[in-house]
C-alpha cells in the first residue's frame, strides 16, 4: 500500500465515530463506590410493616415510598473512573413501588414487587425485588413478641442524564467534558441480596406494632455511561463495585381500621446514609 494510500485511511479512520468501552473498577472507599452505595438504599427491598404471620394462602396488597436523600457533595465527583466532571445526583425526588405479600405454611411468606418502566421526573425505573421470610410468635413472650427472619434480592435499572445532564452540555471546548448537545443516557443497575432480622411488638390492642431490626446487604451496582460528543464518539464506560453493608432499622405499623394498614421506618445504612419509608397495605379477604 503506497504511502498517499496509508496516510488517506489513517483520515478516515479518524474522522469515523467511535464507541469507548472502557471498564472502571474504582475501590471501596471511592466517591464512585460510595455514590453508587448510597442510591442502593432507597432501592433495598427490606421489610417496610411491622412483623405479622400470615395465614396460608393469605394476601396482603400494598406499596411504599422513599424519598430519595441528597449525597455528600463531594461524592458527585469521581476519583478514579471520570476526571474534572460532576454527576447530576437529582434525578427523581421519590422512588416508589407496589408490594405484594402472600401466606404460607409454618409461618412462611413471600413477598414481590415490579416496577415497570416508570418516569419520575427526569429518571426511568423499572425495577424487580422478591423476599422469603418466616415469622412467628415467641412463646415465652405470652405472645406480645413476634420475630421474623427475612432474605430479599433485588435487581433492574434506572435510566437518566447522571454523567452529562443538559446543564452541564457546551461546545465551546472539546477539551471540557460533555462536549455535545444532547444530554446523557445513562444506565445505573441496583443489585442486591439481604438478609435481615426483627422483633415486633404489639401494642394499644393489636392495633399499633412497633418494632426494630438489622441485617446485611451484598451490594454488586453496576453503572454505564451513555454519552454521545459533538463529534458522534459514544462512551459506554462501565463501573463497576462490590460491597457488604450493614443496616439498622425501625418502624412503627397502625392498623387503622380493619383491613387497612399504614407504616412509616427509618432506615439506616451507618456507612452510607439514612431514609425513611412509609407505606400503606391492604388485606384481601
Amino acid at each position: 500500500m503506497t504511502p498517499i494510500n496509508l496516510f488517506m485511511l489513517a483520515a478516515l479512520g479518524a474522522s469515523l465515530p467511535v464507541t469507548l468501552l472502557a471498564q472502571c473498577r474504582p475501590p471501596a472507599s471511592s466517591h464512585e463506590a460510595r455514590l453508587l452505595a448510597f442510591y442502593e438504599a432507597p432501592i433495598a427491598f427490606s421489610m417496610a410493616v411491622a412483623p405479622e404471620r400470615l395465614a396460608p394462602g393469605a394476601v396482603r396488597l400494598g406499596g411504599e415510598a422513599i424519598p430519595v436523600p441528597s449525597p455528600d457533595p463531594a461524592l458527585q465527583h469521581p476519583e478514579y473512573c471520570y476526571a474534572n466532571t460532576r454527576n447530576n445526583t437529582k434525578l427523581a425526588p421519590v422512588f416508589g413501588r407496589p408490594r405484594v405479600a402472600v401466606g404460607l405454611p409454618d409461618g412462611f411468606a413471600i413477598e414481590a414487587s415490579y416496577l415497570p418502566d416508570v418516569r419520575v421526573r427526569d429518571a426511568e425505573a423499572s425495577v424487580v425485588s422478591g423476599a422469603l421470610s418466616r415469622t412467628q410468635r415467641l412463646p415465652f413472650t405470652r405472645g406480645l413478641v413476634t420475630s421474623m427472619f427475612r432474605v430479599d434480592g433485588t435487581t433492574g435499572r434506572v435510566r437518566g442524564a447522571i454523567t452529562c445532564p443538559r446543564s452541564s452540555l457546551q461546545i465551546t471546548d472539546v477539551n471540557v467534558p460533555c462536549y455535545g448537545s444532547e444530554p446523557s443516557r445513562d444506565t445505573f443497575t441496583p443489585n442486591s441480596l439481604g438478609a435481615e432480622g426483627a422483633l415486633g411488638v404489639d401494642a394499644w390492642a393489636s392495633r399499633v406494632g412497633v418494632y426494630v431490626g438489622g441485617g446485611v446487604r451484598w451490594l454488586r451496582p453496576r453503572f454505564q455511561a451513555g454519552f454521545t460528543d459533538g463529534f458522534g464518539n459514544l462512551d459506554r464506560t462501565t463501573v463497576s463495585v462490590n460491597l457488604v453493608r450493614g443496616a439498622a432499622f425501625t418502624g412503627i405499623t397502625w392498623r387503622v381500621r380493619g383491613p387497612f394498614t399504614l407504616s412509616a421506618q427509618l432506615y439506616a445504612v451507618p456507612a452510607d446514609v439514612t431514609t425513611t419509608r412509609v407505606a400503606a397495605q391492604l388485606a384481601l379477604p
